[in-house]
C-alpha cells in the first residue's frame, strides 16, 4: 500500500538490545551492536545537566546526540541514532510492478480502518511516467477507497524510492498529502514485496495473491527486522476467498475516514 502519512524530516532510530557497558578508570563508555546489520559503535557517555530530575546521560556518536534517561547499568536497551542506511531495491522495473497487490500485513495506521479486510492496491502506469494509485479496503461490508499518484523521488536514481500524493478527505478531496514509498525487497518474479519508509513507522507486506506461504512471510518479516523495523507491530490483513471484485455497496460518505481518525 502507499501511505497517506505527511512527508517530513525525521530522525531514524533503531532499538538496540545487545548493549555492553564498561567503566575504566572513571571513563564511561558503552558498546552497541545490532545483530547481522554491520552496525557497531563505541560511544562516550557524559553526565547531563543536574537540572534533570532523573539520572540521565548524553550519548555522543559522530554528529548525533541521544538523550538516555536511565543509567545504562540499570537498562539493557536504549534509543540510538541509526548509522545504517536502509537498503532499497535498485533497478525496479516499474512497468512489471504495475497491477494489483494484496496487503498481507502492515503496521496499523489511523489512515486505514482498523476493521478493514480484503485490503489491496492497484497501480496503473501512465503515459507521462506517473503511477495512478487506487487503495481499496472493505469495512462494515462496504468498499472504501482513495486514489492518488506516485512518481520516482529522483528520476536520475536507480533506487526504488517513490513519492506518493493523495487528496483528502476522499469524499471531498481538498488537502494534498504526500509520503514516501520505498521498495525494500521484491522477488525476481515480482510476486511479493516489502514496502517501507525512512521513518520506519510504516511497513507493508504485499503479494500478487491474497495469501502467502508462511516461509515467504517469515523471510520478509526477517528482512524488515534486519532493516530496523519493530516487526512486533505487524498486523495480518484478513482476506476472503474468492476476493471481492468491486461489487457491493460503496462507502460514499467517507464513514471509514472519520472512523479511522477516531482509531476505530
Amino acid at each position: 500500500m502507499m501511505s497517506m502519512s505527511s512527508s517530513m524530516m525525521s530522525m531514524n532510530y533503531i532499538h538496540c538490545t545487545r548493549v555492553q557497558s564498561k567503566f575504566i578508570h572513571g571513563h564511561n563508555s558503552i558498546t552497541l551492536a545490532r545483530s547481522k546489520s554491520n552496525v557497531e559503535a563505541t560511544l562516550t557517555l557524559k553526565p547531563c545537566t543536574p537540572k534533570l530530575k532523573q539520572p540521565s546521560l548524553v550519548v555522543f556518536c559522530s554528529d548525533s546526540v541521544v538523550l538516555v534517561k536511565r543509567n545504562p547499568i540499570a537498562s539493557l536497551t536504549l534509543l540510538w541514532m541509526a548509522t545504517k542506511v536502509m537498503e532499497v531495491v535498485k533497478g525496479l522495473d516499474l512497468k512489471r510492478y504495475m497491477g494489483r497487490w494484496y496487503e498481507i500485513a502492515c503496521f496499523p495506521s489511523r489512515f486505514q480502518p482498523s476493521d478493514g479486510v480484503n485490503t489491496r492496491a492497484t497501480y496503473t502506469f501512465g503515459d507521462d511516467g506517473t503511477v495512478r494509485v487506487l487503495n481499496e479496503t472493505w469495512s462494515g461490508g462496504k468498499r472504501s477507497f482513495i486514489e492518488g499518484t506516485a512518481h520516482k523521488a529522483d528520476p536520475d536514481s536507480d533506487e526504488a524510492k517513490l513519492k506518493v500524493r493523495f487528496w483528502v478527505p476522499p469524499f471531498l478531496p481538498v488537502i494534498p498529502v504526500t509520503g514516501d514509498y520505498w521498495v525494500l525487497f521484491i522477488d525476481p518474479d515480482y510476486q511479493y514485496a516489502l514496502i517501507g519508509q525512512p521513518s520506519r513507522n510504516y511497513l507493508w507486506i504485499l503479494s500478487r495473491k491474497n495469501e502467502m506461504d508462511d516461509e515467504i512471510y517469515k523471510e520478509l518479516v526477517k528482512r524488515a527486522k534486519d532493516e530496523g523495523y519493530d516487526v512486533s507491530k505487524l498486523h495480518k490483513t484478513p482476506h476472503s476467498n474468492p476476493p471481492p471484485e468491486g461489487e457491493g455497496p460503496e462507502d460514499t460518505k467517507g464513514v471509514w475516514w472519520f472512523k479511522s481518525l477516531l482509531g476505530k
